[in-house]
């Protein structure tokens, strides 16, 4: 079993950036395998680091109807079996407290919401565990903000920590990504991800019929987001991933198609080399 020191020394180093990608939620324990199986796949031929996502429930859902997973006990049944399958790391996310240790015995990444970011005794829950702990930057936070949520987990003891831009409110039903956040986010002294997916939600932006709304989004622009962020300068890529968004049961609008994701990936790659060769030059 790799240390988590020695995933977090390796994330950091990865070349040109590591992903973290798969589905939102576990929807059954054959779609997950299915989804690990061939996304390693895709990583592995273009030679990325992967630590695959999946969510055991998603507590935050914008519906009580909404579909939410199978919930922390089988939940992370499914993601040990992806871990021990195909020899993956794994990060899932947590919103209460206990659930950090339990999660740590599975996970190697313990990732913070980002409507949690702030929360103190959740952070330091998670970096008690000792494993990475993954911070997302609030919609309504500004990019300093995530210096002393970082600093939290570092007073907890524990050095292993990043954190992940998602995305800035931009009105009611609308986010923005700000590309100076991708600089001022080193502030906080670690590793700096972008997830170019849930940056383009447009929450609770879509309305059902028969009442009520859900969360919209723009997958068609998850390209020209990731393009800019690597152009940036990254070191992790978040990415929620489906071999059928339309028919996701939750956050459908904003998971990339697994279909194109080699092809993204390829794209992004060059980018990103791109970027690196003119900074050393």
């Amino acid at each position: 079993m790799v240390s988590p020191s020695a995933l977090y020394n390796h994330l950091k180093e990865a070349e040109p950036f590591f992903l973290l990608a798969g589905p939102n939620v576990i929807e059954s324990e054959g779609h997950v395998l299915k989804m690990a199986r061939q996304i390693k796949s895709v990583t592995e031929k273009l030679g990325l680091q992967l630590v695959f996502k999946s969510s055991f429930d998603k507590a935050n859902r914008t519906s009580a109807k909404s579909f939410r997973g199978p919930g922390l006990e089988e939940g992370l049944k499914i993601l040990e079996r992806v871990k021990t399958t195909f020899d993956l790391p794994i990060v899932t996310d947590v919103h209460e407290a206990y659930q950090c240790e339990p999660v740590a015995r599975i996970a190697d990444i313990i990732q913070i919401p980002a409507f949690l970011c702030r929360q103190t005794d959740l952070l330091e829950s998670a970096a008690k565990t000792g494993k990475i702990v993954n911070i997302k930057k609030g919609q309504f936070c500004a990019s300093s903000v995530m210096v002393n949520s970082a600093e939290k987990v570092r007073l907890a003891g524990n050095p292993n920590v990043m954190v992940c831009e998602r995305g800035t409110m931009f009105g009611y039903n609308d986010l923005i990504v700000d590309p100076r956040n991708i600089e001022w986010l080193r502030d906080a002294h670690c590793p700096v991800v972008a997830d170019v997916t849930h940056s383009l939600q447009q929450p609770a932006g879509r309305k059902l019929e028969g009442g009520g709304v859900a969360s919209g989004g723009l997958r068609e622009l998850i390209p020209c987001i990731a393009r800019t962020c690597v152009a940036v300068g990254v070191d992790g890529i978040f990415m929620e991933v489906h071999d059928n968004p339309l028919e996701a049961p939750v956050d459908g609008p904003t998971q990339w198609p697994l279909q194109n994701l080699e092809e993204l990936l390829e794209e992004l790659m060059a980018i990103a080399v791109s970027a690196l060769c003119q900074g050393s030059i």
